[in-house]
């Protein structure tokens, strides 16, 4: 399937609704409509492509944001910078929204000039940013499917795993395996490899089994909770430095502290010495754990 943005083309059904920003105030110059329509495009791109066979309605479409912060963007069209990834999902049986993915790219560099096309193509690479935007397009698919039904999203893996491919052999920055430990391939990895993939056991039981049976009953919710941050613990044991238990912190730690806040002074130590071995350095969010009053 081939289908060019900007051109005439048929709009499928959507999977996502996403908000797309670019900040562009640390580069030079005067003449900023590259930047306004490299967000329209994007936007577009993002939120007219089918990106599954599944079938959704619009008050089922996921949440996402992609912030651009361009840092530099030379004469020969080459911009640099990060990406910030955010997506969420709702609760069931509640008016509140979780957090799912939230990540941070730091090596974005891609090719774009004013009012050029950007083009899908599930067979080939077309461009650095449109391989970007594929792979997180596919990652937020999989890590919210995978919250809905376990290890739900491993059709999505495997499309995120065939943009890695293609994009390796381009040579581009961000994709080589191994060669950091937080780029696009080692958060592929961090999901599938079977050393920490029950990281996706741990996104189901957390949401499906934990986070969704809360306004049903708090205390059943909460052990489920519990229970499944003694998991996230298994995956440290065997990979303390992997990408998704960062991804994870940044996700949810902060939701965790409002989720003991009614707990036992007995559930909250467990969960602080739980997290404490996983997160030394965040130390202050932690202690609200142990100090937010129990009713």
């Amino acid at each position: 399937m081939l289908c060019v943005f900007g051109q005439a083309c048929e709009l499928y059904a959507q999977e996502l609704n996403c908000n797309v920003e670019i900040n562009s105030d640390q580069v030079q110059g005067s003449n900023r409509e590259v930047f306004t329509t490299l967000q329209q495009s994007i936007a577009d791109y993002i939120n007219t492509t089918k990106w599954t066979d599944a079938q959704f309605y619009a008050n089922e479409k996921i949440e996402c944001k992609l912030f651009f912060t361009i840092k530099s963007y030379d004469e020969s069209n080459v911009m640099t910078g990060d990406l910030q990834i955010q997506s969420i999902r709702p609760v069931y049986n509640s008016t509140y929204t979780t957090t799912i993915f939230n990540f941070k790219d730091s090596k974005v560099e891609f090719s774009y000039a004013l009012n050029e096309p950007l083009v899908f193509s599930e067979n080939t690479m077309e461009s650095n940013l449109t391989a970007i935007l594929n792979f997180y397009a596919y990652m937020i698919l999989a890590l919210d499917f995978d919250t809905f039904s376990l290890r739900g999203g491993d059709p999505y893996y495997e499309k995120a795993a065939n943009v890695v491919r293609l994009a390796q052999s381009s040579g581009e920055s961000g994709w080589k395996a191994f060669e950091d430990n937080k780029n696009r391939s080692a958060v592929l990895s961090a999901y599938c490899d079977k050393n920490t993939s029950l990281i996706r056991d741990v996104l189901y039981n957390y949401h499906r089994k934990g986070l969704d049976e809360m306004v049903l009953g708090a205390n059943k919710g909460r052990a489920v909770i519990t229970s499944t941050l003694e998991s996230l613990k298994q995956v440290f044991d065997v990979a303390p430095m992997s990408v998704c238990l960062s991804i994870f912190k940044d996700s949810k730690l902060d939701e965790i502290v409002n989720v003991y806040s009614k707990a036992s002074s007995t559930e909250k130590e467990k969960v602080y010495e739980l997290l404490y071995p996983l997160y030394p350095t965040e130390t202050v969010r932690l202690d609200k754990i142990k100090s937010t009053e129990t009713n």
